[in-house]
Protein backbone atom coordinates (compact mmCIF):
# COMPACT_ATOMS: atom_id res chain seq x y z
CA UNK A 1 0.00 0.00 0.00
CA UNK A 2 1.76 3.24 -0.96
CA UNK A 3 2.09 5.84 1.37
CA UNK A 4 2.34 9.43 0.17
CA UNK A 5 3.59 12.80 1.81
CA UNK A 6 0.65 14.63 0.26
CA UNK A 7 -2.48 13.12 -1.73
CA UNK A 8 -4.24 15.72 -3.74
CA UNK A 9 -8.05 14.93 -4.64
CA UNK A 10 -9.29 16.92 -7.51
CA UNK A 11 -7.48 18.92 -10.39
CA UNK A 12 -9.17 22.51 -10.22
CA UNK A 13 -7.56 24.64 -7.80
CA UNK A 14 -6.27 22.14 -5.89
CA UNK A 15 -3.96 21.46 -9.38
CA UNK A 16 -2.63 24.54 -8.35
CA UNK A 17 -1.26 23.76 -5.08
CA UNK A 18 2.28 21.95 -6.25
CA UNK A 19 4.53 24.24 -7.02
CA UNK A 20 8.73 23.47 -6.81
CA UNK A 21 8.92 23.93 -2.98
CA UNK A 22 7.06 20.65 -2.46
CA UNK A 23 9.60 18.70 -4.91
CA UNK A 24 11.11 16.23 -2.52
CA UNK A 25 7.33 15.85 -1.04
CA UNK A 26 6.38 12.24 -2.65
CA UNK A 27 2.84 13.27 -3.56
CA UNK A 28 -0.20 11.95 -5.74
CA UNK A 29 -2.89 13.52 -7.62
CA UNK A 30 -6.38 11.34 -7.78
CA UNK A 31 -8.30 12.83 -10.96
CA UNK A 32 -11.96 10.94 -11.97
CA UNK A 33 -12.52 12.68 -15.14
CA UNK A 34 -10.84 15.69 -17.12
CA UNK A 35 -7.72 17.55 -15.42
CA UNK A 36 -8.67 21.31 -14.94
CA UNK A 37 -11.67 20.82 -12.81
CA UNK A 38 -15.27 22.40 -12.95
CA UNK A 39 -14.15 25.78 -14.40
CA UNK A 40 -11.92 25.10 -17.12
CA UNK A 41 -14.03 22.49 -18.55
CA UNK A 42 -17.41 22.98 -17.63
CA UNK A 43 -17.74 26.43 -15.47
CA UNK A 44 -16.82 29.84 -15.73
CA UNK A 45 -14.02 30.02 -18.88
CA UNK A 46 -16.15 28.17 -21.49
CA UNK A 47 -19.14 29.47 -20.48
CA UNK A 48 -18.08 33.46 -20.62
CA UNK A 49 -16.51 32.73 -24.14
CA UNK A 50 -20.16 31.75 -25.18
CA UNK A 51 -21.48 34.61 -23.36
CA UNK A 52 -19.12 36.76 -24.89
CA UNK A 53 -20.47 35.56 -28.53
CA UNK A 54 -23.62 35.40 -27.46
CA UNK A 55 -22.83 39.51 -26.65
CA UNK A 56 -22.09 39.99 -30.52
CA UNK A 57 -24.73 37.97 -31.86
CA UNK A 58 -27.57 39.99 -29.55
CA UNK A 59 -25.92 43.69 -31.17
CA UNK A 60 -28.35 43.89 -33.85
CA UNK A 61 -31.36 43.39 -31.74
CA UNK A 62 -30.68 46.48 -30.07
CA UNK A 63 -28.56 48.89 -32.81
CA UNK A 64 -31.46 50.37 -34.17
CA UNK A 65 -32.65 52.77 -31.08
CA UNK A 66 -28.40 54.27 -31.76
CA UNK A 67 -29.37 54.65 -35.29
CA UNK A 68 -27.49 51.84 -36.93
CA UNK A 69 -29.55 48.89 -38.55
CA UNK A 70 -27.69 45.54 -37.97
CA UNK A 71 -29.21 42.26 -38.98
CA UNK A 72 -27.76 38.80 -37.76
CA UNK A 73 -27.02 36.68 -40.85
CA UNK A 74 -26.16 33.69 -38.87
CA UNK A 75 -25.34 31.39 -36.03
CA UNK A 76 -22.40 28.66 -36.88
CA UNK A 77 -23.12 26.51 -33.75
CA UNK A 78 -20.33 24.26 -34.44
CA UNK A 79 -17.79 26.57 -35.56
CA UNK A 80 -19.05 28.81 -31.75
CA UNK A 81 -18.68 25.20 -29.99
CA UNK A 82 -15.38 24.10 -31.54
CA UNK A 83 -13.87 27.42 -31.49
CA UNK A 84 -14.01 27.46 -27.85
CA UNK A 85 -13.27 23.68 -26.71
CA UNK A 86 -10.35 23.56 -29.23
CA UNK A 87 -8.89 25.76 -27.13
CA UNK A 88 -10.13 24.34 -23.62
CA UNK A 89 -9.73 20.63 -24.37
CA UNK A 90 -5.62 20.86 -24.98
CA UNK A 91 -5.43 23.11 -22.17
CA UNK A 92 -6.65 20.14 -20.17
CA UNK A 93 -4.69 17.84 -21.76
CA UNK A 94 -1.68 19.48 -21.24
CA UNK A 95 -2.41 19.69 -17.43
CA UNK A 96 -2.46 16.21 -17.46
CA UNK A 97 0.82 15.47 -19.07
CA UNK A 98 2.72 17.95 -17.36
CA UNK A 99 1.69 16.11 -13.85
CA UNK A 100 2.46 12.65 -15.72
CA UNK A 101 5.58 13.13 -17.55
CA UNK A 102 7.13 16.22 -16.86
CA UNK A 103 10.61 16.17 -14.92
CA UNK A 104 9.05 18.82 -12.72
CA UNK A 105 6.64 16.22 -10.99
CA UNK A 106 9.38 13.43 -10.74
CA UNK A 107 7.77 12.60 -7.09
CA UNK A 108 4.07 12.95 -8.52
CA UNK A 109 1.94 10.13 -8.96
CA UNK A 110 -1.05 10.56 -11.28
CA UNK A 111 -4.46 8.47 -10.28
CA UNK A 112 -6.47 8.14 -12.79
CA UNK A 113 -9.44 7.39 -11.02
CA UNK A 114 -12.22 7.76 -8.74
CA UNK A 115 -11.07 7.58 -5.17
CA UNK A 116 -12.99 6.78 -1.69
CA UNK A 117 -12.23 6.70 1.83
CA UNK A 118 -12.62 2.96 3.51
CA UNK A 119 -10.66 3.93 6.26
CA UNK A 120 -8.83 6.80 8.45
CA UNK A 121 -6.45 8.72 5.67
CA UNK A 122 -7.39 6.15 3.49
CA UNK A 123 -8.31 6.39 -0.35
CA UNK A 124 -9.30 3.31 -2.92
CA UNK A 125 -9.12 4.52 -6.09
CA UNK A 126 -10.61 2.78 -8.82
CA UNK A 127 -8.38 2.43 -11.54
CA UNK A 128 -10.40 0.52 -14.27
CA UNK A 129 -10.72 -2.96 -13.60
CA UNK A 130 -8.63 -2.48 -10.27
CA UNK A 131 -8.18 -0.89 -7.23
CA UNK A 132 -4.93 0.79 -5.85
CA UNK A 133 -5.25 1.75 -1.77
CA UNK A 134 -2.90 5.02 -0.70
CA UNK A 135 -2.63 6.41 2.31
CA UNK A 136 -0.92 9.52 3.31
CA UNK A 137 0.17 12.24 6.01
CA UNK A 138 -2.09 15.12 4.76
CA UNK A 139 -4.98 14.72 1.91
CA UNK A 140 -6.33 18.42 0.12
CA UNK A 141 -9.91 17.46 -1.07
CA UNK A 142 -10.68 19.68 -3.80
CA UNK A 143 -12.98 16.94 -5.85
CA UNK A 144 -15.26 20.16 -6.60
CA UNK A 145 -19.55 19.43 -7.26
CA UNK A 146 -21.82 18.13 -9.86
CA UNK A 147 -25.46 19.47 -10.75
CA UNK A 148 -28.18 19.07 -8.71
CA UNK A 149 -30.49 16.92 -10.63
CA UNK A 150 -34.60 17.42 -9.51
CA UNK A 151 -36.51 14.04 -8.86
CA UNK A 152 -38.97 14.50 -11.87
CA UNK A 153 -41.21 11.99 -13.29
CA UNK A 154 -39.84 10.85 -16.42
CA UNK A 155 -36.43 12.85 -16.32
CA UNK A 156 -34.38 9.60 -17.33
CA UNK A 157 -36.45 8.77 -19.95
CA UNK A 158 -36.86 12.16 -22.03
CA UNK A 159 -33.02 12.79 -22.21
CA UNK A 160 -32.07 16.19 -20.77
CA UNK A 161 -29.15 18.33 -20.12
CA UNK A 162 -26.96 20.08 -17.39
CA UNK A 163 -24.61 22.63 -17.63
CA UNK A 164 -21.75 20.30 -17.92
CA UNK A 165 -23.15 19.02 -21.35
CA UNK A 166 -25.06 21.50 -22.73
CA UNK A 167 -22.31 23.39 -23.97
CA UNK A 168 -21.11 20.41 -26.53
CA UNK A 169 -24.13 19.94 -27.76
CA UNK A 170 -23.79 18.80 -31.56
CA UNK A 171 -26.54 21.24 -32.66
CA UNK A 172 -28.54 24.32 -31.77
CA UNK A 173 -32.51 23.34 -30.56
CA UNK A 174 -35.00 25.49 -32.12
CA UNK A 175 -36.52 25.24 -28.67
CA UNK A 176 -35.16 24.99 -25.67
CA UNK A 177 -36.38 25.19 -21.92
CA UNK A 178 -34.68 25.51 -18.50
CA UNK A 179 -35.62 24.10 -15.49
CA UNK A 180 -34.21 26.83 -12.66
CA UNK A 181 -33.99 30.93 -11.99
CA UNK A 182 -30.27 30.99 -10.81
CA UNK A 183 -27.29 32.31 -12.51
CA UNK A 184 -27.00 28.96 -14.46
CA UNK A 185 -30.48 29.59 -15.98
CA UNK A 186 -29.64 32.99 -16.72
CA UNK A 187 -26.34 32.43 -18.18
CA UNK A 188 -27.41 29.96 -20.59
CA UNK A 189 -31.02 31.54 -21.29
CA UNK A 190 -29.18 34.28 -22.52
CA UNK A 191 -26.54 32.37 -24.39
CA UNK A 192 -28.83 30.22 -26.79
CA UNK A 193 -31.54 33.54 -27.04
CA UNK A 194 -28.90 35.31 -28.94
CA UNK A 195 -28.24 32.38 -31.05
CA UNK A 196 -31.95 32.25 -32.24
CA UNK A 197 -33.27 29.57 -30.00
CA UNK A 198 -36.84 30.05 -28.43
CA UNK A 199 -36.21 30.23 -24.47
CA UNK A 200 -38.81 28.73 -22.26
CA UNK A 201 -37.70 29.44 -18.11
CA UNK A 202 -39.37 27.69 -15.67
CA UNK A 203 -38.75 28.96 -11.96
CA UNK A 204 -40.47 27.44 -9.32
CA UNK A 205 -40.38 30.33 -7.33
CA UNK A 206 -41.74 34.30 -8.21
CA UNK A 207 -38.30 35.65 -9.28
CA UNK A 208 -35.18 34.61 -11.04
CA UNK A 209 -31.76 35.25 -9.12
CA UNK A 210 -33.83 35.56 -5.87
CA UNK A 211 -30.83 35.59 -3.80
CA UNK A 212 -29.63 38.92 -5.03
CA UNK A 213 -30.82 41.71 -3.55
CA UNK A 214 -34.23 42.47 -4.22
CA UNK A 215 -34.24 45.32 -6.38
CA UNK A 216 -31.43 43.37 -8.66
CA UNK A 217 -33.90 40.56 -8.28
CA UNK A 218 -37.02 42.42 -9.64
CA UNK A 219 -35.41 44.42 -12.59
CA UNK A 220 -33.74 40.99 -14.15
CA UNK A 221 -36.84 39.39 -14.23
CA UNK A 222 -38.55 41.84 -15.54
CA UNK A 223 -35.99 42.22 -18.45
CA UNK A 224 -35.87 38.60 -18.60
CA UNK A 225 -39.74 38.45 -18.96
CA UNK A 226 -39.14 40.86 -22.13
CA UNK A 227 -36.40 38.23 -23.82
CA UNK A 228 -37.31 34.54 -22.88
CA UNK A 229 -41.23 32.95 -22.08
CA UNK A 230 -40.72 33.11 -18.21
CA UNK A 231 -43.11 30.87 -15.81
CA UNK A 232 -42.93 31.60 -12.25
CA UNK A 233 -43.90 29.97 -9.81
CA UNK A 234 -43.68 26.54 -11.48
CA UNK A 235 -43.43 23.25 -10.90
CA UNK A 236 -42.22 20.58 -13.46
CA UNK A 237 -44.70 17.25 -12.88
CA UNK A 238 -43.50 15.30 -15.57
CA UNK A 239 -41.94 15.36 -18.30
CA UNK A 240 -42.44 12.81 -21.77
CA UNK A 241 -41.01 12.50 -25.28
CA UNK A 242 -43.56 13.50 -28.01
CA UNK A 243 -42.80 12.65 -31.69
CA UNK A 244 -42.40 16.65 -31.71
CA UNK A 245 -39.56 17.14 -28.89
CA UNK A 246 -39.71 16.97 -24.78
CA UNK A 247 -43.01 18.02 -23.45
CA UNK A 248 -43.02 18.83 -19.62
CA UNK A 249 -46.16 19.60 -17.60
CA UNK A 250 -46.54 22.10 -14.91
CA UNK A 251 -48.82 22.60 -12.08
CA UNK A 252 -52.41 22.84 -13.28
CA UNK A 253 -51.84 20.89 -16.01
CA UNK A 254 -50.02 23.46 -18.33
CA UNK A 255 -47.43 22.04 -20.64
CA UNK A 256 -44.22 23.54 -22.37
CA UNK A 257 -42.26 21.65 -25.62
CA UNK A 258 -38.90 21.96 -26.72
CA UNK A 259 -36.41 20.50 -28.55
CA UNK A 260 -33.57 20.32 -25.45
CA UNK A 261 -34.09 20.40 -21.85
CA UNK A 262 -31.53 22.15 -19.67
CA UNK A 263 -31.95 21.44 -15.78
CA UNK A 264 -30.54 24.29 -13.68
CA UNK A 265 -31.39 24.01 -10.43
CA UNK A 266 -27.87 23.99 -8.35
CA UNK A 267 -24.63 22.04 -7.47
CA UNK A 268 -24.11 19.84 -4.76
CA UNK A 269 -20.41 19.14 -3.24
CA UNK A 270 -19.33 15.42 -4.34
CA UNK A 271 -18.32 14.66 -0.60
CA UNK A 272 -21.00 11.65 -0.72
CA UNK A 273 -18.89 10.15 -3.99
CA UNK A 274 -15.58 10.69 -1.65
CA UNK A 275 -17.19 8.98 1.10
CA UNK A 276 -15.49 11.44 3.40
CA UNK A 277 -17.15 9.74 6.71
CA UNK A 278 -15.11 7.15 6.53
CA UNK A 279 -11.83 9.26 7.22
CA UNK A 280 -13.81 10.94 9.77
CA UNK A 281 -14.58 14.24 7.52
CA UNK A 282 -17.86 15.94 8.79
CA UNK A 283 -20.14 17.67 6.55
CA UNK A 284 -22.97 19.92 6.40
CA UNK A 285 -25.77 21.39 4.58
CA UNK A 286 -26.20 18.44 1.97
CA UNK A 287 -22.74 17.71 2.17
CA UNK A 288 -20.21 20.42 2.34
CA UNK A 289 -17.31 19.76 3.60
CA UNK A 290 -16.98 21.82 7.11
CA UNK A 291 -13.32 23.32 7.10
CA UNK A 292 -11.94 25.85 9.88
CA UNK A 293 -10.43 29.32 9.40
CA UNK A 294 -7.38 27.58 7.82
CA UNK A 295 -9.40 25.08 5.80
CA UNK A 296 -8.53 22.28 7.47
CA UNK A 297 -11.42 19.74 8.23
CA UNK A 298 -12.45 18.06 11.31
CA UNK A 299 -9.10 15.58 10.85
CA UNK A 300 -5.92 16.40 11.29
CA UNK A 301 -3.69 17.22 7.88
CA UNK A 302 -6.89 17.00 5.80
CA UNK A 303 -7.41 20.12 4.28
CA UNK A 304 -10.86 20.57 1.80
CA UNK A 305 -11.34 23.91 -0.52
CA UNK A 306 -13.72 25.53 -3.29
CA UNK A 307 -17.24 23.91 -4.28
CA UNK A 308 -16.40 20.74 -2.15
CA UNK A 309 -16.47 23.16 1.24
CA UNK A 310 -17.30 26.71 0.61
CA UNK A 311 -20.56 27.86 0.37
CA UNK A 312 -19.91 30.42 -2.76
CA UNK A 313 -18.76 28.19 -5.45
CA UNK A 314 -16.60 31.18 -7.23
CA UNK A 315 -13.28 29.90 -8.75
CA UNK A 316 -11.85 32.93 -7.51
CA UNK A 317 -12.65 31.99 -4.09
CA UNK A 318 -11.53 28.03 -4.41
CA UNK A 319 -7.57 30.05 -5.73
CA UNK A 320 -7.92 32.24 -3.26
CA UNK A 321 -8.31 28.53 -0.80
CA UNK A 322 -5.99 26.96 -2.52
CA UNK A 323 -3.05 29.78 -1.52
CA UNK A 324 -4.28 29.24 2.19
CA UNK A 325 -3.94 25.86 2.38
CA UNK A 326 -0.58 25.91 0.43
CA UNK A 327 0.70 28.01 2.98
CA UNK A 328 -0.79 26.08 5.61
CA UNK A 329 0.77 22.81 4.14
CA UNK A 330 4.53 24.54 3.87
CA UNK A 331 4.70 26.18 6.67
CA UNK A 332 2.14 23.98 9.59
CA UNK A 333 3.91 26.33 12.82
CA UNK A 334 2.73 29.78 11.04
CA UNK A 335 -0.49 28.80 9.19
CA UNK A 336 -2.98 31.81 7.90
CA UNK A 337 -6.47 31.84 7.54
CA UNK A 338 -8.62 32.28 4.49
CA UNK A 339 -10.46 35.82 4.22
CA UNK A 340 -14.03 35.13 3.29
CA UNK A 341 -15.32 38.99 4.71
CA UNK A 342 -15.81 40.63 1.04
CA UNK A 343 -16.54 37.85 -1.75
CA UNK A 344 -17.60 39.45 -4.82
CA UNK A 345 -19.79 37.19 -7.28
CA UNK A 346 -21.22 38.32 -11.25
CA UNK A 347 -24.04 36.70 -13.09
CA UNK A 348 -22.84 36.87 -16.94
CA UNK A 349 -26.49 37.07 -18.67
CA UNK A 350 -27.62 40.38 -20.23
CA UNK A 351 -27.38 42.28 -18.48
CA UNK A 352 -24.82 41.69 -16.52
CA UNK A 353 -25.43 41.34 -12.64
CA UNK A 354 -21.93 41.65 -9.98
CA UNK A 355 -22.28 41.95 -6.55
CA UNK A 356 -20.12 42.07 -3.08
CA UNK A 357 -21.22 42.36 0.20
CA UNK A 358 -24.53 42.50 2.26
CA UNK A 359 -28.02 43.07 0.22
CA UNK A 360 -30.66 44.98 2.05
CA UNK A 361 -32.53 42.27 3.63
CA UNK A 362 -29.46 40.36 4.58
CA UNK A 363 -29.10 44.15 6.26
CA UNK A 364 -31.87 44.11 7.87
CA UNK A 365 -32.32 41.04 9.36
CA UNK A 366 -29.16 41.00 11.04
CA UNK A 367 -30.03 44.57 12.36
CA UNK A 368 -27.26 46.95 10.55
CA UNK A 369 -27.68 49.92 10.13
CA UNK A 370 -27.49 51.13 7.14
CA UNK A 371 -28.42 54.16 3.91
CA UNK A 372 -28.56 53.03 0.58
CA UNK A 373 -27.95 55.41 -2.61
CA UNK A 374 -29.16 54.07 -5.97
CA UNK A 375 -27.26 55.28 -9.61
CA UNK A 376 -29.00 54.77 -12.87
CA UNK A 377 -26.64 54.12 -16.07
CA UNK A 378 -29.05 56.72 -17.92
CA UNK A 379 -28.25 59.21 -15.37
CA UNK A 380 -24.59 59.38 -16.38
CA UNK A 381 -23.19 60.67 -19.62
CA UNK A 382 -21.85 57.26 -21.17
CA UNK A 383 -25.11 55.49 -20.14
CA UNK A 384 -26.69 57.96 -22.17
CA UNK A 385 -24.07 56.87 -24.86
CA UNK A 386 -25.00 53.68 -24.64
CA UNK A 387 -28.55 54.42 -24.11
CA UNK A 388 -28.99 52.13 -21.26
CA UNK A 389 -32.62 53.11 -19.32
CA UNK A 390 -32.93 50.25 -17.21
CA UNK A 391 -29.13 49.34 -15.33
CA UNK A 392 -28.81 50.80 -11.94
CA UNK A 393 -25.81 50.71 -8.98
CA UNK A 394 -26.93 50.28 -5.41
CA UNK A 395 -25.16 50.68 -2.83
CA UNK A 396 -25.50 50.07 1.35
CA UNK A 397 -23.17 52.38 3.60
CA UNK A 398 -22.90 52.84 7.31
CA UNK A 399 -24.32 55.73 8.03
CA UNK A 400 -22.05 57.05 10.72
CA UNK A 401 -19.09 55.65 9.56
CA UNK A 402 -19.60 55.77 5.87
CA UNK A 403 -18.21 52.41 5.70
CA UNK A 404 -19.31 50.81 2.76
CA UNK A 405 -21.55 47.10 3.04
CA UNK A 406 -22.50 46.24 0.00
CA UNK A 407 -22.79 46.60 -3.54
CA UNK A 408 -24.95 45.86 -5.95
CA UNK A 409 -25.00 46.08 -10.20
CA UNK A 410 -27.17 45.62 -12.74
CA UNK A 411 -26.16 46.88 -16.43
CA UNK A 412 -22.94 46.57 -19.09
CA UNK A 413 -19.74 45.82 -18.13
CA UNK A 414 -21.54 45.38 -14.32
CA UNK A 415 -18.27 42.42 -13.07
CA UNK A 416 -15.84 45.40 -13.93
CA UNK A 417 -17.48 48.26 -12.81
CA UNK A 418 -17.82 46.96 -9.12
CA UNK A 419 -14.03 46.56 -8.70
CA UNK A 420 -13.80 49.50 -7.11
CA UNK A 421 -15.96 48.63 -4.42
CA UNK A 422 -14.48 45.48 -3.61
CA UNK A 423 -11.05 47.25 -3.31
CA UNK A 424 -12.82 49.76 -1.05
CA UNK A 425 -14.31 47.38 1.38
CA UNK A 426 -11.19 45.30 1.81
CA UNK A 427 -8.90 47.86 2.30
CA UNK A 428 -11.35 49.74 4.99
CA UNK A 429 -12.12 52.93 2.62
CA UNK A 430 -14.69 54.94 3.38
CA UNK A 431 -17.41 55.86 0.86
CA UNK A 432 -16.63 60.02 1.14
CA UNK A 433 -13.39 59.75 0.94
CA UNK A 434 -13.13 57.04 -1.99
CA UNK A 435 -15.40 59.85 -3.59
CA UNK A 436 -13.39 62.84 -2.91
CA UNK A 437 -10.26 61.64 -2.93
CA UNK A 438 -9.58 60.75 -6.46
CA UNK A 439 -10.04 61.72 -9.83
CA UNK A 440 -12.91 59.42 -12.14
CA UNK A 441 -12.51 59.58 -15.67
CA UNK A 442 -15.32 61.27 -16.82
CA UNK A 443 -17.46 60.24 -18.89
CA UNK A 444 -16.63 56.64 -18.34
CA UNK A 445 -18.49 54.11 -17.02
CA UNK A 446 -17.29 54.56 -13.05
CA UNK A 447 -18.98 57.93 -12.76
CA UNK A 448 -21.60 55.41 -12.06
CA UNK A 449 -19.93 54.21 -8.48
CA UNK A 450 -18.66 57.93 -8.16
CA UNK A 451 -22.12 59.27 -8.39
CA UNK A 452 -23.79 56.53 -5.94
CA UNK A 453 -21.20 57.22 -3.86
CA UNK A 454 -22.17 60.86 -3.69
CA UNK A 455 -25.45 60.32 -2.97
CA UNK A 456 -25.30 58.01 0.42
CA UNK A 457 -26.27 60.17 3.15
CA UNK A 458 -23.55 59.81 5.96
CA UNK A 459 -22.23 61.16 9.10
Amino acid sequence: MPHYDLVIVGTGSGNSILDPRFADWKTAIVEKGVFGGTCLNVGCIPTKMFVYTADVAATPSASSRLGVDEELLDVRWRDIRDRIFGRIDPIAAGGREYRQNHADNANVTVYAGEGRFTGHKELTVQLGDRTETVTADRFVLAAGGRPVVPDIEGLDEVGYHTSDTVMRLDKLPSRLVIVGSGFIAAEFAHVFASFGVEVTVIARSGALLRNEDEDISARFTELAGNRFDVRLNRKTRRVRRTESGIELELDGGETVEADELLIATGRRPNSDLLDVAATGVTTVDGGRVVVDDYQQTSVDGVYALGDLSSPYELKHVANHEARVVQHNLLHPDERIKADHRFVPHAVFSSPQIASVGLTEAQARERGVKYVTSKQDYAGIAYGWAMEDTTGFAKLLADPETGQLLGAHIIGAQASTVIQPIIQAMSFGLDAHTMARGQYWIHPAMPELIENALLGLKIG
